[in-house]
């Protein structure tokens, strides 16, 4: 099998010189590579070859702290030339930027319509890896050899073998863990165990033996006409990377931490040092806010007993109004986000400001500045409403079924998962105890499905490809379908949808060809 090896710098390419450490050259580091790792690497795979990808043309390498958006787009732009001659695909790379590398690559190499859905999906692992120490010791002059207790080349061993499992998307690892690129997060800056993913199990574990957990590993395309191993799929992912790759450095979003600072209720109108920050940063033409709140998702408004005349309310209203998209994360490193818990947080509905559930701010951000990019692609004219649902949209894994389950993609609801309508009026659960169950958002069920009296639970809640809703209990027996639809391509998902203007909430199944086909099995109203 052939891997397709992008070393783009970082710790794991250095060694030790005079001035400290030093990352070699692409030519240097292939020629170790190539005479050092390799033969370890054939002992296990004997039909293990190399296609060396350079990140630049001259051979030149960067630490990761230097990486911009658009050699995010470089690097997904090299691997997609080389995803036909190639089986799989290996990134070094730095690990102070990783997270947000392998973040965007797993937006990058997903190509979206102009309705948002998908249209290009990886059949490939991709895997990014770096190390804590370099791979590396220099001898003499051209001369090398491994150093002594790195974890270099036990994650080069590793990532290869996470490839040949075959798992169709971005992943990332460090430390024998394999872990969904999109949620990781860089927890420790000097121990192996550098990367974790706080909100989501790992895909695989490499003891004595590699055991990959494919249940939470996202599918193959169950469309063979949107993998990129299809031509279509390949030059719609092409011409959008074009695309990408010339308007990314033109699209801003910035991460905004909350921390204690004054405020002042009694000044008309109100001010506070928060705001002031915001307001420098928003004036600056920034496209999108992801702000790193406390807990849940609180945010101080300014004013703690009026959120409405808060100078930072104000603030962020005003921005929202004028196009920057608001997300609301939490600067804890597990937990999801729930700004309507309390008070001091459900004001930022008010102001247009959108719940990133469960996802890291590091592929909010990504995400963001993805989706702002192609809202301007070819016939797409996304507005900011629509961007903003397609945040609460699992793209890539990135985060929990908000409002969404794909026949195409992760397409079941385990014990104790659940989607929830956009607005946050309804959302249905698959309870351990007593299965699917819609409830309002204050937790009333709403809605009981006819499920057997001896039905056995736990069980899962899929949505099969020919648009059927069906659970299936402990021994994996179907016991409830909604009903047999026709889903002409299979395109079918079962959307929750909900609104508070009109009181209405609708369970349906939609089919997306040529127009849209709607299949209501619940309605209130």
């Amino acid at each position: 099998m052939k891997a397709g090896l992008l070393y783009t710098g970082g710790t794991i390419g250095c060694v030790e010189t005079k001035a400290g450490l030093s990352p070699l050259n692409a030519e240097d580091f292939e020629t170790a590579f190539t005479q050092i790792v390799v033969p370890i690497i054939q002992n296990q795979y004997k039909d293990f070859t190399i296609d060396y990808i350079r990140f630049n043309s001259d051979g030149t390498t960067l630490d990761s702290t230097n990486l911009q958006p658009g050699d995010w787009c470089k690097i997904a732009t090299k691997i997609l030339k080389h995803y036909n001659t190639c089986d799989f695909f290996i990134v070094l790379h730095g690990t102070d930027t990783m997270a947000w590398t392998a973040s965007a690559l797993s937006f990058l190499l997903t190509g979206l319509d102009q309705n948002g859905d998908p249209n290009a999906l990886l059949s490939k692992p991709v895997i990014i890896t770096g190390a804590q120490l370099p791979l590396f010791k220099k001898v003499r002059d051209a001369a090398y050899m491994l150093r002594y207790n790195t974890d270099a080349l036990k994650n080069v061993c590793g990532a290869v073998t996470s490839c040949h499992e075959g798992v169709p998307e971005v992943c990332l690892y460090f430390d024998s863990t394999l872990m969904r690129g999109n949620r990781t997060v860089k927890t420790s800056a000097n121990e192996f165990n550098a990367f974790s993913t706080p909100n989501y199990p790992h895909l695989g574990e490499y003891g004595i033996e590699f055991r990959l957990n494919k249940k939470r590993v996202l599918p193959l395309p169950t469309i063979p006409s949107i993998a990129l191993d299809n031509n279509t799929a390949y030059e719609a992912l092409k011409s959008q990377l074009k695309y990408l790759s010339a308007n990314i450095n033109s699209t801003v979003v910035m991460p905004f931490p909350a921390f204690p600072a004054y405020f002042n209720t009694f000044s008309t109108p109100n001010t506070s040092v928060l705001s002031n920050m915001l307001s420098a940063c928003i004036n600056q033409g920034i496209n999108g806010l992801i702000m790193e709140s406390y807990g849940e998702g609180n945010l101080p408004s300014g004013n703690p007993t009026t959120p409405s005349k808060g100078a930072i309310y104000k603030t962020l209203s005003t921005a929202h109004e004028n196009g920057v998209i608001l997300i609301d994360c939490t600067q804890v490193l597990s937990g999801i986000v729930n700004s309507q818990a309390y008070a001091a947080g459900s004001w930022l509905k008010e102001v247009g400001a959108v719940g990133a559930y469960d996802m890291t701010p590091i592929a909010a951000l990504t995400k963001l500045i993805y989706l702002n990019v192609l809202a301007k692609y070819d016939n797409h004219h996304w507005s900011q409403s629509k961007i903003e649902e397609l945040m609460l949209t699992n793209l890539a894994g990135e985060i929990m079924f908000i409002n969404t389950l794909a026949a195409r993609g992760n397409r079941y609801l385990t014990p104790g998962e659940s989607i929830i309508a956009l607005d946050g009026s309804a959302y249905l659960l698959n309870d351990p105890d007593k299965g699917p169950l819609l409830m309002d958002y204050k937790g009333n069920e709403i809605f009981k499905f006819p499920l057997l009296s001896t039905t056995k639970f736990p069980g899962q809640l899929h949505m099969q490809e020919d648009g059927n809703l069906v659970f299936y209990d402990r021994d994996n027996q179907a016991v409830y379908a909604t009903g047999t639809f026709e889903i002409g391509t299979r395109q079918s998902r079962l959307i929750l949808g909900g609104s508070y203007t009109k009181g209405n909430l609708t369970l349906y199944v939609e089919n997306r060809n040529v127009s849209i086909e709607t299949h209501p099995i619940y309605k209130q109203g």
